[in-house]
């Protein structure tokens, strides 16, 4: 298959567009002018079963849907594109609206770095032992996920995240001995050829960083670009610096982001996995429980099962973060915990490798673990599997029953707390 992407500019061209009526045509390009839209010829023509594409998971999480944006938005975009078309008062309009869907969403501006008394932009490093980088190679997709918090990166020049001067980074690595695991994250660092990720790979691993255990990659490759560690022109090489990388002492870790199981069903990610494992490369496996998409527990138990019989690690649920369409696919965090706990109680012990449902919320990883009835009140138990201060980690609070929470914002703190344990000190991070 040849390689092909398919935007808000082209995707009339796509040989499938005859399925869609005129006002999905319309809704797609209403709502693909505010929220990024890219989908791959893979995901159009393998994994999408065009005679039910409404309903199709890989049509939601590829193509704009009317319902991500508000009525009163798409209202507005729809009046300027009809009286102006492309024009300054669609940037203006269009930008009013990207601003006001929470763009910065869980404190990512409080996670970069400084090096020698300049913020390493193109850095993150919120949790003690792993630093996200992120390659200016790296920052766009295959595919763009419409429920994606790295949104922003592919959309609003002020939050455009990226590095290409890794002496500063390396410098801070070497400062920093906690650091065990580098992320390399995006957009998604799957879109780079081989000979970049050499450059980045020698620059990790032979620089005397004794303390670097792992280099994680943040990709979404294997769903929406499998052949890019199959057929690529360049897919052998990649294979062999994983190998290579892994005979020196390094681990590779893939973080693969399955949303749906039917993406592990076809003949070229069946490859790509086997292909990968046989190198030495783990792959472990990742995604946020979305409405319209997962929010069953049969889909989490039949892809966690999938995975484990593919050698896949199941690794994290996650809740969708409060950014971009998360009004169109948010599912509650009561909803959340019975989908994950059914789910996890029907499947095997290789299977609950996975932890859910968490937030990547500003304070640190927060797991809901239990609703309960204490003293007789009925509350969210959390724990923290990563935190701001990792003296946080593993610690156990407690937030008010609240039915309509989506978000740990809406929550509030049990038994008469005035506030969480972890607030004031979060502050004064802040504030700092």
């Amino acid at each position: 298959m040849k390689y092909h992407s398919y935007t808000l500019y082209n995707f009339m061209k796509m040989p499938q567009v005859e399925k869609l009526t005129a006002s999905q045509q319309r809704d797609i390009e209403v709502v693909g002018n505010v929220l990024p839209f890219k989908a791959s010829s893979y995901v159009v023509d393998k994994l999408i079963d065009w005679d039910n594409f409404e309903d199709d998971p890989f049509f939601i999480l590829s193509f704009p849907q009317r319902e991500m944006l508000t009525s009163k938005n798409y209202a507005e975009i729809d009046d300027i594109l009809k009286r102006e078309g492309k024009s300054e008062a669609l940037k203006r309009k269009v930008e009013e609206i990207r601003l006001s869907l929470n763009p910065n969403s869980s404190g990512q501006s409080h996670n970069v770095p400084k090096f020698e008394g300049n913020s390493l932009k193109g850095v993150q490093h919120k949790y003690d032992e792993t630093m996200l980088f992120f390659p200016v190679e790296g920052q766009t997709c295959h595919a763009f996920c419409t429920f994606c918090f790295r949104w922003p990166q592919f959309t609003l020049k002020e939050v455009k995240f990226s590095l290409r001067d890794t002496n500063p980074m390396i410098g801070y690595l070497k400062d920093h001995p906690e650091i065990q695991d580098v992320l390399i994250t995006g957009g998604d660092p799957g879109i780079m050829k081989t000979k970049i990720f050499e450059k980045y790979f020698r620059e990790l691993t032979e620089s005397g960083i004794s303390h670097l255990h792992t280099i994680r990659i943040g990709t979404k490759a294997l769903t929406y670009w499998p052949q890019r560690f199959t057929t690529d022109d360049d897919a052998d090489d990649l294979l062999r610096l994983f190998e290579n990388t892994v005979k020196k002492g390094i681990n590779i870790s893939i973080m693969a982001h399955f949303n749906h199981p039917r993406a592990l069903e076809t003949p070229e990610v069946e490859t790509a996995i086997k292909r990968l494992l046989s190198a030495g490369v783990q792959i472990r496996s990742q995604s946020p429980v979305l409405k319209h998409i997962n929010d069953s527990s049969d889909v989490w138990a039949t892809m966690w099962r999938k995975q484990v019989d593919m050698g896949i690690i199941p690794y994290y649920m996650f809740i969708a973060r409060d950014t971009g369409a998360r009004e169109y696919f948010a599912v509650s965090l009561e909803d959340a915990f019975n989908i994950y706990t059914d789910a996890y109680r029907n499947v095997s012990g290789l299977c609950r490798t996975v932890r859910g449902p968490s937030m990547s919320c500003d304070p640190g990883k927060v797991n809901i673990i239990g609703l309960t009835e204490v003293q007789g009140e009925k509350v969210f138990v959390l724990r923290f599997i990563q935190g701001r201060n990792s003296d946080w980690v593993n610690q156990t609070f407690f937030a008010k029953y609240n039915p309509n929470a989506y978000w740990i914002s809406d929550l509030e703190p049990a038994f008469g707390e005035k506030e969480f344990f972890f607030t004031k000190e979060l502050q004064e991070m802040y504030k700092g």
